[in-house]
This record gives structure tokens, sequence and C-alpha cells, in this order.
């Protein structure tokens, strides 16, 4: 096994509001991959490596939540840039960039849509 994670998705009421959230946070582009009674957008991956890579769904079932499993992800090269864009996007930081010694830094913040996510920089 190359990675313990091969694929998240991220809950949303709102696409259209959490796509503009998550693309302006961590300045990437979410594309849309729409299917019948789903909206869905996949965020940037290595496709040609098969890296992890992820998306953000609306669909019956699909609940965001600030409780249960955490998923980290990339803050770039320094946290502190995705987290000055975090509140003025319409979030919350619910926990500060934090050193975490050898593993560098985490953040947790709260989306548009109520979820729980951390970030993770080395810097």
């Amino acid at each position: 096994m190359k990675n313990a994670i091969s694929w998240f998705e991220i809950p949303a009421t709102n696409y259209e509001r959490a796509k503009s959230f998550y693309a302006t946070v961590l300045d990437t582009k979410i594309t849309d991959h729409h299917m019948e009674n789903t909206k869905y957008g996949m965020f940037t991956y290595d496709e040609n490596n098969n890296g992890v890579g992820g998306g953000l769904v609306e669909m019956e079932g699909a609940k965001p939540s600030a409780e249960g499993v955490t998923i980290y992800l990339n803050g770039g090269d320094d946290l502190s840039a995705p987290l000055s864009r975090v509140e003025q996007s319409g979030g919350k930081i619910i926990m500060p960039k934090t050193n975490i010694g050898e593993n560098g830094f985490m953040a947790q913040i709260l989306d548009t849509e109520g979820n729980k996510v951390a970030l993770h920089s080395w810097n």
C-alpha cells in the first residue's frame, strides 16, 4: 500500500459556496464533475501518479459535520497564507497555526458548511 488514504469527500449543503470557499482558501481549482442528483467537484491532484485526491459533494445523505474524522488538507508552503483567507471566505479558525515539532504545523477550521477540517504545512 502506497498511501493510507486514496480519496476523500467533503460533504456540502451548498456546493457552490463550498467550492468557492475551498478554491479561495487553498488557492486551487476545483473541477466540476456533476452526476445525476449529485453536485461534485474534484480538488487538484496528481492523476499521473495516482496521488491522493478528493472532492466536494452535495447529494442526499452527505451531511457536513464538525465531529468524527478529521481530514488534513495541504496548507502549502506556510499555513499563514490559507489561514488568512478562511474568515474572509466565510469559515472560522478553531485552532490557530500550531507548531507540532518535527511534523511541521497544523491548524483546524470550520468551513462554510460546518465541516471541521485541518490544514498542514511544514512551515
